[in-house]
């Protein structure tokens, strides 16, 4: 560890100077202390990586300068060097925080080694504390990028919502940074050292939802021949993306567990309590789920207790231009490219496209256009020429017949035609066909089933 500042402490002159030669001669950087109380004073004015200190001193002994390194220099890794050893005080120094002890006489070359253990545990103590930081640079408030009114109050609903238990359901457009939001809860909470587990309900298949978030016992069903433990028992916080896309069969159980903080893995005639917070997702329209008799209603309700609606990008078009550098930077280092800016054409252009992706789509645009563009700024011409539309003619054209119209009938008949589109365009695979849609799997055979349409056989 090159530069690592080391504290000596011992009122023996020549043990002082033993120790600064040897640490020294390996290039750390020593400053010395002839007993406790000048430790004491030294340690309140700077920071160490490393405290040797002798146990037995006149007026402030190790344990001591142990304290005072633990108040002034939390980071430092303490050795303990005494002639004095005993059970009883190597104890109390390791329960004060001590990484360990020595006793005199030593070598140097057991002294050398307890030396570059304690700095290597110093190093991945640092280590693990800039992961840390990093990771709730990425998951917490600083991964989001805006200076909206929009954004600073979703902030602020994040860091009120962080502490507490209650369920909360967020909403918004596919993009919109649904999963980020509950990160970012998450990373703010009591509970970001437990596990944050995302779970996209729409991809479980009905047969297996409710042994994938509850458990199961070995025998419930055909090939279960172990007991397992659900999502609902991993602690921490359990994110349910697209709950809209969960069984009403599972939906019963989903709201007893909210109810009661307990579950019952399939098979089972115990409960067992839980300790998890839940977020749930959707980018639906729920309360028209509710309507339509997809989402429960007694579920909506325990699901809807703190609602963060998450706002379209081209509802905040004054972020779009910091979202921009932020992704070029980010996408620029991890392609090893040297791209610095937007070129103020192509800022234009980002600003007055529609995003019916959002932000997802538009870190998706940035990085194809780092891809295939050239030199140090992102110019208009890397972008896709869709984009280059005005906002006029990316709106959908619409008009109202001088009598009126439908609107239900209306917007059923284009639903409709859209859905008979898409299977044609796909051969009647109806998965490929609702990815066509950006829709789920799910949702698109319920509309399917819903105007008795048929479609040829997946394959």
């Amino acid at each position: 560890m090159p530069d690592t500042r080391v504290l000596v402490v011992d009122d023996e002159r020549s043990m002082r100077e033993l120790l600064a030669i040897m640490l020294r001669q390996a290039g750390h950087d020593v400053t010395l202390a002839e007993g406790g109380e000048q430790a004491v004073d030294v340690l309140k004015n700077e920071a160490f990586d490393l405290v040797i200190t002798d146990l037995r001193m006149r007026k402030v002994d190790g344990l001591g300068v142990l304290r005072a390194a633990k108040e002034h220099s939390p980071g430092a890794v303490v050795l303990v060097v005494t002639a004095f050893a005993s059970t009883e005080t190597a104890v109390e120094a390791m329960k004060l925080g001590a990484y360990d002890y020595v006793t005199k006489p030593f070598k140097l070359e057991e002294i050398k080694l307890t030396i570059a253990n304690a700095l290597e545990r110093k190093r991945l103590q640092d280590e693990n504390k800039a992961l840390r930081t990093q990771l709730r640079r990425e998951r917490g408030f600083e991964s989001f990028i805006g200076k909206s009114r929009q954004m600073s109050e979703l902030l602020e609903v994040i860091r009120k919502t962080a502490d507490g238990l209650s369920t909360v359901m967020v909403t918004g457009e596919s993009g919109t940074g649904k999963e980020l939001v509950a990160q970012a809860i998450h990373q703010e909470s009591p509970r970001r050292t437990g596990p944050f587990v995302s779970v996209n309900c729409g991809a479980i298949p009905e047969t297996l939802m409710e042994s994938e978030l509850f458990g199961h016992v070995k025998g419930a069903f055909t090939g279960a021949v172990a007991n397992t433990v659900g999502l609902f028992s991993a602690g921490g916080t359990l994110f349910l993306d697209e709950v809209t896309e969960v069984p009403q069969s599972v939906q019963v159980k989903l709201l007893r567990v909210i109810q009661e903080r307990e579950i019952r893995r399939v098979g089972d005639t115990r409960d067992v309590k839980i300790d998890v917070r839940l977020i749930a997702a959707s980018n639906r329209d729920v309360t028209r789920a509710v309507a339509d008799g997809i989402l429960r209603e007694d579920l909506f309700y325990r699901l809807n207790v703190i609602p963060i609606q998450l706002p379209p990008l081209r509802e905040r078009r004054e972020d779009i231009p910091l979202l921009a550098a932020h992704f070029v930077r980010k996408i620029s280092a991890e392609l090893g490219k040297s791209v610095k800016s937007v070129s103020p054409e192509a800022l234009s252009i980002l600003e007055n496209y529609r995003w019916p992706g959002n932000i997802r789509e538009l870190e998706n645009v940035i990085e194809r256009a780092l891809v295939l563009g050239s030199g140090d700024v992102l110019e208009a011409e890397a972008l896709p020429p869709d984009l280059h539309l005005s906002r006029d003619l990316q709106e959908v054209p619409v008009e109202i017949p001088p009598d009126g119209l439908d609107l239900e009938a209306m917007l059923d008949q284009i639903e409709q035609r859209y859905l008979q589109m898409a299977l044609a365009r796909t051969g009647g695979v109806q998965t490929r066909a609702a990815e066509l849609l950006r829709v789920s799997f799910r949702q698109f055979r319920y509309k399917l089933q819903k105007r008795g349409q048929r479609a040829a056989p997946q394959g």
